[in-house]
C-alpha cells in the first residue's frame, strides 16, 4: 500500500509543477521567493505583499491539491492528514536549493 500511495503521491507532485494559466508559474514563484511548501501539505505566501494573481495561484494550486489529496486518501483509506504529511515528504525533497519550506515552529526558511 505505501508504494502505491508513493507512486500516487509522485503522480500528483509532478501534475502540481504544470505550469498554470497564470502570469507566473508555481515554480516562477517559488524561484522568486514570492511562495513556499507548508508543512500541511499545501503551498503559502512568504510574502505578504503579492499580487493579486499570485494568491489566485496559490488558492488554485491548493484546490488542486486538496482534491488530490481527498482522492489518494479515498484510494488508499488513509486520512486527507495522513496523505499530506507524505506530501510535504516529497515537497521537501522536490524543492530546490534557496526556495522557501515552512520549517516546525511555523517560520519560512530555504532550503
Amino acid at each position: 500500500m505505501k508504494i502505491a500511495i508513493s507512486k500516487a503521491l509522485l503522480l500528483a507532485c509532478l501534475t502540481l509543477f504544470i505550469p498554470l494559466s497564470f502570469a507566473l508559474t508555481l515554480q516562477e514563484a517559488k524561484s522568486e521567493g514570492l511562495v513556499g511548501e507548508l508543512r500541511n501539505g499545501y503551498v503559502g505566501l512568504v510574502v505578504e505583499s503579492a499580487s493579486a494573481d499570485v494568491v489566485a495561484m496559490v488558492r488554485d494550486v491548493n484546490n488542486q491539491r486538496r482534491d488530490l489529496y481527498q482522492q489518494i486518501a479515498r484510494q488508499n483509506s488513509i486520512s486527507l492528514d495522513q496523505v499530506a504529511a507524505l506530501a510535504f515528504d516529497k515537497a521537501i525533497e522536490a524543492t530546490l536549493s534557496g526556495q522557501y519550506l515552512q520549517d516546525a515552529s511555523g517560520a519560512w526558511v530555504k532550503k
